[in-house]
């Protein structure tokens, strides 16, 4: 995909020239068709008033597209050591403090902070390397003068580091494949083994998917995967029943990432590609990023989380009670044929957030929540619940679907997800709650929006009690 050929372009130029990083400032998310966004752009070079030049992107609008983003890039050398004390905090403590101090700090400081974290696993054990770099990394908060897309790049550079050299030294939570085909013996259920994937075809019969299905009928049952180069069917075929399975994947995934799960937990470190969730039965699938198309295509069950945006038809097809959570927003044919049953009696659903993060990781609400048209198209079942205080939402944008009031049974099952969604990506309940300052119910915050066969079946249902 896209995203791919754009990291695999970053990784090939860091390699060869620091002046480069692996990760891009902005991954921009969007359509052609949009009103909002323009979806294609222009790029220019034009000369400066020193007599250099300037690259200028604009949008098909003729906007100006901000290419200079904040945050300094200019290294300098760490620190002999780390303005914080972290070794005896627990891991949530430290997180907090680094959290605190890191808009405060130099590119020198914030190094030798890292430097003293990943040492700290020889003394308070990767464990707890593992708990405070794997949110330092998916989180979004206030990195200061420090530019967020290097800073990232040094924080996964460390957990990967600390992660890889269980390859060689081996402890109760963490052990390497050494080879190609290594399968060690799991010391317990809770111990994960860490696999390089770039050995690893991206698919067919000695593949990294086909690997760990192999690894998983040896006793394996948590994965960290490392180096991620599109590797696709990450997660299927481990068959029915999989709870105990958790996978923590890291890098640039390919396509059907937790696909036909039935229980498993998956958590993707990053952005996600096309199809994943597909005809997902139950169990958790967490994105720390963006996703591509049809997430979620013909899914039958299990909560779905996505911190930032999808793509175009996310939740195709659903059927039975799948519940899905989206914090940016969806492309366009949100829910098509959605056929999830009612979400107050077991059903299925989509939130719809409509939520971003401003430069300082604060969460904002986007100028729609949702740019497309087609939302719920042909839908028959389940439901769609939209954060939307503003009413920015028409009645052009649905096609089979229609506005109904949010009722205290709707929050009953929303207000869970959230809550959860909350855990994930420390997006605040009440932050989105709040609108312009003010607290408010979640039904003046939040829409719902029904088939509307399902509205008219509703309205006879409530004219028949009436007359019974």
């Amino acid at each position: 995909s896209e995203k791919q050929v754009i990291d695999a372009v970053l990784e090939s130029l860091a390699s060869e020239d620091k002046r480069f990083w692996r990760r891009a400032d902005e991954y921009w998310n969007a359509r052609g068709g949009s009103y909002t966004d323009g979806g294609a752009f222009l790029f220019d070079v034009r000369p400066t008033d020193n007599g250099g030049s300037e690259l200028v992107m604009t949008n098909k609008f003729g906007d100006v597209v901000d290419t200079h983003p904040n945050g300094d890039c200019k290294l300098m050398p760490a620190a002999d050591e780390s303005p914080l004390e972290l070794a005896k905090m627990d891991s949530n403590l430290a997180h907090f403090a680094v959290l605190e101090a890191l808009p405060h700090m130099d590119w020198s400081e914030a190094l030798a902070t890292l430097e003293a974290i990943e040492a700290n696993s020889a003394n308070a054990g990767r464990e707890w390397v593992w708990d405070l770099l794997t949110r330092l990394l998916d989180r979004r908060y206030d990195t200061g003068g420090l530019r967020r897309s290097l800073w990232l790049d040094f924080v996964e550079a460390a957990l990967t580091r600390t992660l890889a050299s269980a390859t060689h030294e081996p402890c109760d939570g963490f052990v390497g494949q050494r080879t190609l085909g290594h399968r060690p013996e799991p010391a317990s259920d809770s111990q994960r083994i860490v696999i390089d994937a770039r050995p690893y075809p991206q698919e067919g019969t000695e593949s990294l998917a086909l690997e760990m299905v192999s690894l998983n009928h040896a006793g394996w049952k948590r994965f960290v995967l490392l180096h991620c180069r599109g590797h696709r069917f990450i997660g299927n075929g481990f068959g029915p029943d999989t709870s105990d399975v958790r996978i923590d994947v890291f890098g640039a995934i390919g396509d059907y990432l937790g696909s036909g799960s039935d229980g498993m937990k998956v958590h993707m470190h990053g952005n996600a590609q096309d199809q994943v969730a597909q005809i997902h039965k139950s169990g958790e699938l967490v994105v720390h990023g963006d996703v591509g198309q049809c997430y979620g295509y013909g899914a039958k069950g299990g909560r779905l989380f996505v911190q930032g945006n999808a793509a175009g038809r996310p939740m195709i097809n659903a059927v039975g009670s799948p519940k899905l959570v989206i914090n940016g927003t969806a492309l366009d044919y949100l829910a098509e044929s959605f056929m999830a049953g009612d979400p107050l009696d077991g059903g299925g659903f989509v939130i719809i957030n409509g939520m971003r993060f401003d430069e300082r990781g604060e969460p904002e609400a986007l100028e729609t929540p949702y740019p497309g048209g087609n939302l719920f198209s042909l839908a028959s079942g389940g439901a769609i619940y939209v954060r939307d205080p503003h009413e920015r939402l028409s009645d052009s944008q649905l096609n089979g679907g229609a506005f109904t009031d949010m009722t205290e049974e709707d929050w009953a099952v929303v207000e869970p997800m959230l809550r959860r969604n909350e855990e994930h990506f420390g997006i605040p309940l009440q932050r989105l709650l709040t609108v312009e300052g003010e607290l408010m119910s979640p039904a003046e915050v939040y829409r719902k929006i029904i088939p509307v066969k399902s509205k008219t079946l509703h309205a006879e249902a409530a004219w028949a009690g009436h007359h019974d």
